[in-house]
């Protein structure tokens, strides 16, 4: 196989968030999520309950707070980007090209640092949002709805 056919095979692969990484590593999906909460809806959920269920906070983040500016801009680091990009999209495995290509928008064409090569480089190496390839159809099971 060439360099480019790696290149390009590379580019072509799915990324979404594994959640059952998160229970596997002890980690809580539910914290990083709070995080990415708009002003708003972390006030609304957070008077209403301490302990937000996982599912919940997926769900506004990806009906409200997704749609509020700033939610993925340049000033966010690459990976917590990619993070909140999936969170809004509800978690569809995208390739690395179509997820270069949103982050851009979303990030005032920020183009190299969301080149394939960087992006996959990037991915490959995360160890704190759960940022994982599709190994098979099976996998995309676990995207949220």
């Amino acid at each position: 196989m060439t360099n480019e056919e790696t290149i390009n095979n590379q580019a072509r692969a799915l990324w979404y968030i594994d959640m059952d990484w998160y229970q596997q590593n002890k980690r809580s999906l539910a914290t990083l999520a709070r995080d990415c909460l708009c002003p708003k809806c972390a006030r609304q959920l957070t008077a209403e309950r301490k302990d937000i269920p996982a599912d919940t906070l997926l769900a506004t983040i990806k009906d409200c707070c997704s749609h509020s500016p700033g939610f993925i801009d340049e000033g966010l680091p690459i990976l917590e980007s990619v993070f909140r990009l999936f969170l809004a999209n509800g978690n569809q495995p995208l390739n690395l090209e179509e997820l270069g290509r949103q982050l851009g928008e979303r990030r005032s064409s920020d183009t190299y640092r969301t080149s394939t090569e960087i992006l996959s480089r990037l991915l490959k190496k995360d160890e704190y949002y759960g940022l994982r390839e599709v190994q098979d159809q099976s996998n995309q099971a676990n995207a949220l709805s």
